[in-house]
């Protein structure tokens, strides 16, 4: 017999599930993205030797912002690549090799390579440096983490930062803790909250006025905002951010979901549905169940080729999500509790410290304590970033 916290964790899935299946409320066609907004950058890089942060989310319609920027005779020297790629097919933590863009016979320095941070000697050719990536809002997603060093660079060598802003499509709530500094990775490099409701444009300005780059360096730095949006719209991503985020569903799950990416439990890397089913041979409730295997983005996935029993968000209607303000720790404590696996839930390297910004986190699921207590250890940090968070808002905030 399935313990009664569990048949009601069950429940609590069968409403997310089956209860509201609709396709959410988006104003995409009220929205123009920074780099759409020609009018507000193009003369800077008249006669200037620019450079290109971007990856496949560089988009203006349906063509790619490096080929406009050629076509309307910019001078684009150089392209830089984050994590998963310029064109966005690498894995979730593969190493991205620097080469030449086959499209534009541009060159690609890759900052998820040899160097995460550009050198001297790749920006000693620029004048002007853009940046394009889109977001989602999540601490330890890593193109904020490429941003800091972009920045850093740019501050020490005197080149200009111009970051073409784009909506976050998790940009309508703030929650989780507040990254403990001793925790710092490049999966967690400031002291903010794991949803920050912030866009990239919002965060590159906290980074300038908080004083987070080496030795304080103040980036030259210039915005170039979206046109319609504000924390109270949502909008849907045109492109999918990264190999394992294909969706707005899996986009929507991930700041909860990804937790489990410390702990033994797959979230479904190497199946169709990345972030939005989780599953472990030894979950013995319900009758759902996955196998990953490799594919595009996920070569060698966790549990590989082993039957995953677990939970399937696919059909969860979106406007559940769009209407929650908050993460769900309830699914993590339910897999917690059914392994009965104790501090072995957690993989040896205690990944889930960096996830969650300290070690705190990983301490009281062990010791059983409830989400209402865990929550309780993050709330007077989570309020004082919040406040800190104000200053920096480019866009009206949600209520």
């Amino acid at each position: 017999m399935l313990k009664p916290l569990l048949i009601s964790f069950l429940c609590v899935f069968c409403t997310l599930v089956f209860g509201q299946v609709n396709q959410g409320l988006y104003q995409n066609d009220s929205i123009v993205v920074g780099a759409a907004n020609f009018e507000n950058y193009l003369p800077l890089l008249e006669g200037k030797r620019v450079g290109l942060v971007g990856n496949q989310t560089s988009m203006v319609g349906e063509r790619h912002l490096v080929d406009i920027l050629l076509e309307k005779q910019i001078k684009v020297v150089q392209l830089f690549s984050p994590e998963h790629g310029f064109r966005g097919e690498a894995d979730a933590g593969e190493k991205v090799a620097s080469k030449v863009d086959p499209i534009t016979q541009i060159p690609i320095i890759s900052l998820y390579g040899s160097n995460k941070k550009p050198t001297d000697n790749q920006l000693k050719n620029l004048d002007v440096l853009l940046f394009d990536l889109q977001d989602v809002g999540v601490r330890f997603y890593t193109y904020i983490s490429t941003l800091h060093y972009v920045m850093e660079a740019c501050a020490e060598n005197k080149v200009q930062l111009i970051v073409l802003d784009r909506p976050n499509p998790n940009g309508h709530y703030v929650d989780g803790p507040v990254l403990d500094r001793r925790f710092k990775s490049f999966v967690g490099m400031h002291p903010v909250s794991i949803v920050h409701g912030m866009t990239i444009g919002e965060y590159a300005t906290m980074i300038n006025g908080e004083g987070w780059l080496k030795s304080e360096l103040k980036c030259p730095l210039k915005i170039v905002l979206c046109k319609g949006w504000n924390h109270q719209k949502f909008y849907k991503l045109p492109i999918k951010p990264s190999p394992n985020l294909p969706n707005m569903l899996s986009v929507y799950l991930y700041p909860s979901i990804c937790l489990f990416e410390g702990t033994v439990v797959s979230v479904g890397r190497g199946t169709a549905y990345p972030f939005q089913q989780i599953g472990h041979p030894s979950f013995n409730a319900g009758s759902y169940y996955f196998t990953p295997k490799p594919n595009v983005g996920a070569k060698n996935p966790k549990l590989n080729g082993k039957v995953c029993n677990g939970v399937n968000f696919t059909e969860t209607g979106i406007n559940v999500l769009q209407n929650q303000n908050q993460m769900q720790l309830d699914w993590f404590l339910k897999f917690y509790e059914n392994l009965n696996l104790g501090a072995n839930f957690f993989l040896p390297n205690h990944f889930i410290d960096l996830l969650m910004g300290s070690d705190q986190f990983r301490k009281m699921v062990v010791a059983g304590k409830t989400e209402e207590e865990i929550r309780a250890t993050w709330k007077t940090e989570l309020d004082v970033f919040k406040l800190t968070r104000q200053n920096y808002l480019l866009y009206t905030d949600f209520n």
